[in-house]
């Protein structure tokens, strides 16, 4: 089984590659195409060579999430069905099945709203340190991957392509985007992790954080439906999906982008076994990330176990066992063998 690593579609324009989506054009001048690579990427690193079907198994999980969710915010998703998709790309259905979104294009948040549950990753660093997390004080003698008593919405910098995101303090980010639309993103993000991790526990998983894009839209009605956002626009919009003209009397709609609450954008645990007070095996990429570790990967080997440029391959074992946590992942979400 072959991975797909790079997307090749002649005559449709590439308007980005990230680390694991290629998103393009279509002859439709509000609809974007989002393609899922099996790319996979950690410390900023993407591998080269890719999970088979890992493209496949994200696709389908924000499907998922997509549709659990829709009744809390509206999202971008269009079709998956390449058949009900513009001509130009229904040419290449043998490469997008399973793995290709039409979205409605977005003008992109620049903010990475994220959602705590657990003390854990670069939380839990900042609070063994300060007894804070992204600058919120928290009751002290906690412990690591301990539940919190409410989720937290914790924000970070939506960096350019190659660069690093940065956490920062919630007055930072209201400033940053404006306080209504800070407020509007806080709330309805904790909402969706609240649903999700309800969900997730009652399949056997710990939701223990994650991450969410949002974007603004046109509003689809003259009346401002309760997800339409304040007119204010942030000032520094995100360029990888290109913007909508909106004009500042429109009513913008405030809708969720990009993936959701997949293995790469969340952190997900086993419910059976856990135990606060230590790391907990998990089924995002932190397996590949030790991986790394253990081989050498250190800030400035970037480009390779030599720095020059050779990149970085797993090998079999973990390639496999990286596939596996996906795999089972959307098993344990949705019921149903892969």
């Amino acid at each position: 089984m072959a991975a797909l690593i790079h997307s090749n579609l002649p005559g449709l324009s590439l308007l980005s590659k990230g680390k694991v989506r290629d998103i393009y054009s279509t002859s439709s001048p509000e609809q974007l195409l989002f393609v899922a690579s099996d790319r996979i990427s950690a410390y900023d690193v993407i591998l080269s060579n890719g999970v088979p079907d890992k493209g496949k198994l994200l696709t389908q999980i924000s499907l998922f999430w997509f549709d659990k969710l829709k009744e809390i915010i509206p999202n971008h998703f269009v079709t998956a069905n390449i058949d009900e998709m513009p001509d130009e790309v229904k040419q290449y259905k043998e490469q997008l099945q399973g793995r290709a979104m039409l979205v409605k294009k977005a003008q992109v948040v620049p903010l990475e709203a994220i959602v705590r549950g657990y003390l854990t990753g670069s939380a839990w660093s900042e609070y063994k340190k300060t007894g804070t997390v992204h600058g919120i004080s928290l009751p002290a003698g906690l412990v690591e991957s301990q539940k919190l008593p409410e989720p937290l919405f914790t924000p970070s910098t939506k960096a350019e392509q190659g660069a690093h995101d940065e956490n920062i303090s919630p007055e930072t980010a209201s400033k940053l985007i404006g306080a209504d639309l800070y407020s509007a993103i806080s709330t309805v993000a904790i909402k969706l992790y609240n649903a999700a991790s309800t969900y997730a526990e009652s399949r056997g998983l710990i939701l223990a954080d994650t991450k969410f894009e949002f974007g603004l839209i046109a509003s689809s009605s003259p009346s401002a439906p309760s997800s339409t956002a304040p007119t204010q626009t942030p000032s520094h919009p995100t360029p990888y999906i290109h913007s909508l003209e909106l004009s500042p009397f429109t009513s913008q709609e405030l809708i969720l982008v990009d993936e959701v609450l997949t293995p790469d954008s969340s952190r997900y645990w086993p419910l059976e076994g856990y135990e606060a007070g230590h790391g907990q095996p998990s089924f995002d990429k932190q397996y590949l990330r030790d991986w790394l570790v253990q081989n050498g990967f250190r800030k400035g080997l970037e480009s390779g176990p030599e720095g020059k440029g050779e990149g970085w391959a797993m090998s079999e074992e973990v390639l496999e066992g990286t596939r596996r946590r996906y795999v089972e992942v959307v098993e344990l979400l949705m019921g149903e063998k892969v």
